[in-house]
């Protein structure tokens, strides 16, 4: 039974990693689902203060999640529709053949959102490249915070001998 929570807690750090790139999965929470998860296995002790201040952490970085992007595209000029492009040209971007997509995508998507906003090429491309930097320092953190869970993850199942049979 301890292995079945364990992998169930691995699940949720690979899941929550794959988060910190997918907009429709909260990474940085999926990270700390899987940490509450381990605490559940036998041997393995997380103190409630841990889970108290890892869970309120990932909720702030949610949170930043939706603030980042917007404060880049204000600052430089972009619109709702920069912010939208962006979200689906990272979506378009996961799944395309070219590399780099993932990085392509949403530029490519703010670009277009922001010309589809206004016909100024050159206000787009600055709004557009505001979005893309938001969006990119946004995954970034997410992303960090989540291999940070995933290291505390592997420390504390380290730690305590888990019995695997």
């Amino acid at each position: 039974m301890e292995l079945f929570i364990v992998c169930i807690a691995l699940l949720l750090m690979i899941l929550g990693i794959l988060g910190s790139f997918l907009p429709v999965l909260p990474g940085p929470l999926t990270s700390w689902a899987g940490l509450l998860v381990l605490h559940f296995t036998e041997g393995v002790e997380l103190s409630q203060t841990f889970l108290i201040v890892t869970l309120v952490f990932a909720v702030f970085i949610y949170v930043l999640d939706y603030i980042i992007p917007a404060i880049g595209t204000k600052r430089f000029g972009g619109s709702k529709a920069g912010m939208i492009g962006t979200t689906l040209g990272l979506v378009i971007g996961l799944f395309s053949p070219i590399p780099f997509g993932i990085i392509i995508g949403p530029f490519v998507g703010a670009l277009i959102g922001e010309m589809m906003h206004r016909n100024d090429f050159n206000k787009a491309l600055k709004a557009a490249f505001g979005s893309f930097l938001g969006f990119i320092a946004s995954t970034f953190l997410k992303f960090i915070v989540a291999i940070i869970y995933l290291g505390f993850f592997i420390v504390k199942l380290s730690e305590h001998n888990v019995s695997w049979y």
